[in-house]
């Protein structure tokens, strides 16, 4: 299980990202590697195990798919290599913390 760096992780983001619609089957199965995050790099999130969010990165190399926590707009976030086939690695998305957001209660 590869946790990404937050250098790594922006690597993999372009402008602009395509959001896939919600009846896209998965490029492949990805939830095995999900299983085994260790629980630590959920930094006391609880996994929901659901998706709302996949994102294609526009040169199609890269897509991002962003696994529900029990927080509202905190993410697991699998970055899926579309060329090889395999989970790059995953990161702890906040984006009440990244852009300022207010949690509600």
């Amino acid at each position: 299980m590869k946790r990404l760096s937050e250098a790594e992780y922006l690597a993999t983001l372009a402008e602009p990202m395509k959001r896939v619609p919600e009846e896209t089957n998965a490029p492949f199965d990805f939830w095995e590697y999900f299983d085994a995050i260790p629980k630590s790099d959920f930094e006391n999130n609880e996994d929901i195990g659901s998706v709302t969010y996949v994102w294609n990165h526009p040169d199609g190399r890269y897509q991002h798919v962003l696994i529900d926590c029990t927080d509202p707009n905190v993410f697991m976030t699998l970055v899926l290599d579309l060329t090889t086939k395999c989970v790059l690695g995953h990161r702890l998305v906040d984006l009440n913390h990244e852009y300022g957001l207010q949690r509600n209660k």
